[in-house]
């Protein structure tokens, strides 16, 4: 059963597939995938998927300011549009703003490209924002009921004590715990600097979700299974895409490179903006990568 079920999801054949490679019925197969799913999440998802405590908050926080220079980052947020095609009844619920049927893979990640939480199958219609903002992750997030630890100085030669955060982009709303880039074309050198060391931390959930769909090739091509079952085959590849990453753990080649294209301008955004806190969190920040105690040696010379 476990041999059927991860030739499936790595090979990304179809049951009809694996009914001519294990002379197995197609609902027999279908049926057998959905019982190892459900048995892998049940098993290790309570291990791989918990709420981290307030000491492993600060790890996954001094990792992100290792390797991605971007201090008091607890991770990146982002949601993946998992192929399907549209279950019976749904119309156009799951249609997308790129035009094909997809539910939505919503996460944070840490620095290691593992996942910390997930929500799964909501609707392709739907965007980032509103979905993330349903969880019950942001709702503890916002209550203050992650244990994460209190705002504390980005340098010592610093006055002002700033809160831990979440890195996403353009699509979230910028709250008190969460940042996003500064919107616009017209941009002051500080505002791109900051723009640009954002995106330095936000792609490793871009990152975590490649690996993903490259590791289980089941997401090459549309899940043309019922809802259940394809909510319970994502799970079920989350939790095992977190176990490899701790046998494989953090490989030093993913490093990143600085490239003469490195400041990007964002295109302008129709989200709400946060209120006068949050943009004092995100100007402190920016101030912050753009003083001697934040910059990077080579960063300054691209300006």
């Amino acid at each position: 059963m476990l041999s059927v079920t991860l030739r499936y999801m790595a090979s990304g054949n179809s049951f009809t597939d694996l009914f001519y490679t294990y002379k197995m019925g197609i609902a027999t197969i279908s049926n057998i995938v959905d019982t190892v799913c459900c048995a892998i999440w049940e098993k290790f998802g309570k291990y791989e998927l918990t709420v981290p405590t307030n000491e492993k908050w600060k790890t996954i926080a001094e990792d992100f300011e290792g390797r991605a220079h971007f201090p008091h980052c607890l991770g990146a947020v982002d949601g993946k549009h998992i192929r399907i095609e549209n279950f019976p009844n749904s119309g156009s619920m799951n249609l997308n703003y790129k035009g094909y049927f997809s539910i939505v893979l919503m996460a944070v990640v840490d620095s290691n490209y593992k996942f910390i939480f997930v929500d799964i199958g909501s609707y392709g219609k739907d965007c980032d924002s509103a979905i993330f903002q349903r969880t019950q992750f942001y709702k503890l997030l916002s209550e203050g009921r992650l244990q994460i630890p209190p705002p504390s100085l980005l340098h010592p030669n610093q006055s002002v004590r700033t809160p831990y955060v979440l890195v996403g982009d353009e699509a979230f709303q910028l709250t008190h715990n969460i940042l996003r880039p500064y919107s616009g074309n017209q941009l002051t050198i500080q505002q791109r600097v900051f723009n640009y060391r954002l995106i330095r931390a936000r792609r490793y959930v871009e990152c975590a979700f490649g690996i993903l769909a490259n590791k289980w090739r089941i997401f090459h091509r549309p899940l043309n299974v019922s809802k259940k079952l394809g909510k319970n085959i994502v799970k079920a590849c989350v939790v095992l895409h977190n176990l490899v990453r701790d046998r494989d753990g953090y490989r030093s080649a993913d490093g990143y490179v600085a490239t003469e294209t490195a400041f990007v301008d964002l295109p302008d955004s129709n989200v709400v903006q946060g209120g006068r806190t949050a943009n004092d969190i995100r100007n402190n920040f920016a101030e912050y990568f753009t003083s001697p105690e934040g910059s990077l040696p080579w960063q300054m010379s691209k300006i």
